[in-house]
């Protein structure tokens, strides 16, 4: 045996032994601090592109990077390559603009009982927990990501220290706290009750004057109607877009009175399908050419794939959910979800199952303009790897276009949350964030779990 061989035995045993995940924890807990770059210019050589505007990809394409924007586009031989810039070769990959995750809880990372996270680590979730899940997604090719409830004041603050380049992390955008009627006990740190259409308003320009991207509703069936109005009326007043739960009819109902831009979930439980006067209102809706698209993000793969999870033990023992979470809390949520069948969380998902491709159906009949979005954090179902496996399951499972898949993870998030004009496709003057997946996910959408190369500004992170 040579010993060569015996090394990469050695190691082997090693990883299997549970030594990879040790080595991994301890590398975890170096802080996420921004990694230094070289200067200059960079180039991207080699790749195919697909630049989420919808156009056929590009062959041999060069994209080139300067002080964090696309400066050039084109292809090999055609556009020159500046002298000094640092060459990164793309030959059988696919470039392509970062991912967006429009539906992820970044105070969450999988744990398996929420009243025993929400007790013991509200303190530890700006340095332990929130900049840990805003890296993980990044690595995984997602640049972006809206996060969808949650404190305030330790989200905002790791935003900015992402945006200053203080962590490496997705660019967030937040809601902050749901509102909703009442907030259930104990919750009352990232869910803020409503009472009253003065209280609304008082709301909602309290997240506006903090910084917040979007507001989020949650449960406003049991607001009354006026509540509902007012804090839609003035979230678009502060020029912010109003997301709303769909789990229930009523919800969607008061939702679409109400001017709702985006709705999240699948919804309605075991019903089999969306009632008839729903699908009205939402064809009514898409059919208003003056208006822009009304979108739902229906995070499908967390319940489509949860028997698969179930029945594979391994799946909750992967080492990349806890990198980067210090030891205690990687091994508190390892044990939560040893299995995923005593959950409440998953009580109902098995008759759920057969609900979703029917649901999936109706909506894209409907022409909401559906978005890639995951409920990342929720129990098991993780940050960064979650994103491309929803996109997975849209293609293959339920029979969306790869590239209408692509889009819904990049053009159309960029344009609901209203930076287009800043990022989301691959354009000159746009910010760089851009990544590389080995294959052509046009053919093979699986070719989204291997994220060769991440860009984020114009620094390369991955």
């Amino acid at each position: 045996m040579t010993r060569r061989l015996q090394g990469f035995l050695a190691a082997l045993a090693l990883a299997l032994s549970g030594g990879l995940f040790v080595a991994r924890s301890a590398a975890a807990r170096t802080p996420s601090r921004a990694i230094a770059q070289p200067a200059g210019p960079l180039a991207l050589i080699g790749g195919t592109l697909i630049d989420g505007n919808g156009a056929t990809p590009i062959a041999n394409s060069v994209v080139l990077i300067a002080n964090g924007r696309i400066t050039a586009v084109g292809r090999v031989g055609q556009l020159a390559i500046p002298a000094g810039a640092r060459i990164v070769r793309t030959e059988g990959m696919t470039v392509m603009p970062g991912l967006f995750e429009m539906h992820a809880h970044l105070m969450l990372v999988g744990h398996g009982n929420y009243a025993h996270w929400d007790s013991v680590y509200p303190s530890r979730l700006e340095k332990d927990v929130i900049p840990v899940a805003a890296r993980q997604s990044l690595l995984h090719g997602v640049t972006s990501l809206r996060d969808l409830g949650g404190p305030l004041e330790p989200i905002m603050n790791v935003k900015r220290k992402i945006d200053r380049g203080e962590l490496v992390g997705a660019t967030i955008y937040t809601s902050g706290p749901f509102l909703q009627h009442a907030p259930y006990p104990g919750t009352e740190a990232f869910r803020w009750g409503i009472n009253g259409v003065a209280d609304a308003r008082a709301k909602v320009n309290k997240l506006a004057d903090a910084g917040v991207s979007v507001i989020k509703l949650i449960d406003h069936d049991e607001m009354t109607m006026d509540e509902v109005r007012a804090i839609v009326d003035e979230a678009h007043k502060r020029k912010l877009p109003v997301v709303a739960h769909a789990h229930r009819a009523e919800e969607i109902r008061r939702g679409l009175a109400a001017g709702v831009d985006d709705f999240e979930h699948t919804g309605l439980a075991t019903a089999p399908e969306y009632p008839p006067d729903i699908i009205a209102a939402l064809r009514a809706r898409t059919a208003q050419g003056n208006k822009p698209p009304l979108y739902w993000t229906p995070t499908i793969d967390v319940l489509t794939n949860y028997g698969e999870r179930r029945d594979h033990p391994d799946y909750v023992n992967d080492v990349r959910w806890y990198d980067g979470l210090p030891k205690d809390i990687a091994s508190d949520v390892q044990q939560s979800i040893v299995r995923l069948d005593t959950l409440t969380y998953y009580r109902f998902v098995p008759n759920r199952h057969s609900t979703l491709a029917t649901k999936f159906k109706q909506l894209r009949e409907t022409g909401v303009r559906m978005l890639i979005g995951t409920d990342a954090g929720v129990p098991a179902n993780f940050h960064g790897y979650a994103t491309p496996e929803e996109m997975i399951t849209w293609v293959r499972t339920y029979g969306m276009d790869p590239m209408d898949t692509i889009r819904a993870a990049t053009y159309w998030p960029a344009l609901s949350l209203g930076v287009l004009d800043k990022v989301g496709t691959i354009d000159v003057g746009k910010a760089a964030d851009v990544i590389a997946v080995r294959g052509n996910p046009l053919t093979d959408i699986k070719v989204l779990r291997n994220v060769a190369l991440v860009v984020k500004a114009g620094k390369q992170v991955k």
